[in-house]
């Protein structure tokens, strides 16, 4: 029986098992190896790692991780997740393996949906973007696009100080990387730019929300309060997967992500040690 049963192995879910471990906490953290950021080779933005490879960022932690021997990382997803009569936790491995937990940190995240445009998915987190903050940077002085939607003018108003030229286009039917830029088609025509800004719809990226019946947002994220609780006792969630009902969406970013699991993480301590407060 751990204290805490971590699932997934991206910066929330690293961040609350690094937590737990400095309290000695049995923890056991999953990690499936999928991760949202997995198209980048490079993450942006954050203090001391600007331009670090994500695959480095999660092996320097892991490594940080083994000196703390309350901490268990099993590569392996879970499958299901049950709460059980008496409160805590039970989740079946993907190796066929049980394992009981007195509280559930869920760090899944979620997964970007790619539209049916011939070309988007191979060119997502390569030339086209979805966060300015962490991909506007490298189109200084360069042609950029953005396809219209709701944000559409927050974008170009965000990128105008940094790009050569910022132009809207309508939902794009095929983009494609030619020597000359990417190529961008859409019903009004084609333009050629350096980089395409969109917003492709999002999911759950694991099912143990539905089935462990938490409270969504209308986001699609876990409705969470700022200590990362859910409306489930003893599950907590961090990450992009979750949402504070503060904030105008869910703060998709690796120290946002690495904030909510510290927090996560300090939060199941809390109840641990104080549960009647």
């Amino acid at each position: 029986m751990y204290d805490a049963l971590v699932i997934g192995g991206g910066p929330a879910g690293l961040q609350a098992a690094l937590t737990l471990g400095r309290m000695h906490r049995p923890t056991l953290l999953l990690d499936s190896g999928a991760y949202r950021n997995t198209p980048v080779d490079a993450m942006h933005n954050i203090l001391t790692n600007d331009g670090r490879d994500p695959a480095e960022f999660r092996a320097i932690v892991r490594g940080e991780l083994e000196e703390y021997s309350d901490v268990e990382v099993r590569d392996v997803a879970a499958s299901t997740v049950a709460r059980r009569d008496d409160g805590t936790f039970s989740a079946t491995l993907a190796d066929g393996t049980v394992v009981g937990s007195r509280t559930v940190v869920l760090a899944t995240g979620v997964r970007d949906v790619m539209p049916d445009v011939p070309g988007f998915a191979e060119q997502w987190g390569r030339t086209v973007h979805m966060c300015p903050f962490c991909h506007g940077h490298e189109m200084s002085g360069k042609r950029v696009a953005v396809q219209d939607s709701p944000a559409a003018g927050h974008q170009v108003a965000m990128l105008s100080p940094i790009a050569a030229s910022v132009e809207v286009v309508p939902p794009v039917t095929a983009v494609e990387m030619t020597s000359e830029g990417l190529h961008v088609e859409s019903e009004s025509g084609k333009v050629v730019v350096d980089g395409l800004f969109a917003h492709p719809a999002f999911e759950q990226a694991a099912p143990f929300a539905a089935q462990l019946g938490l409270e969504l947002r209308e986001s699609g994220c876990v409705a969470v309060n700022l200590l990362g609780q859910t409306s489930v006792p003893g599950v907590y969630a961090a990450g992009d997967l979750a949402h504070v009902a503060d904030l105008p969406m869910p703060m998709a970013s690796v120290l946002a992500a690495a904030y909510a699991g510290q927090l996560a993480g300090a939060s199941v301590l809390r109840d641990m040690v104080m549960p009647a407060h």
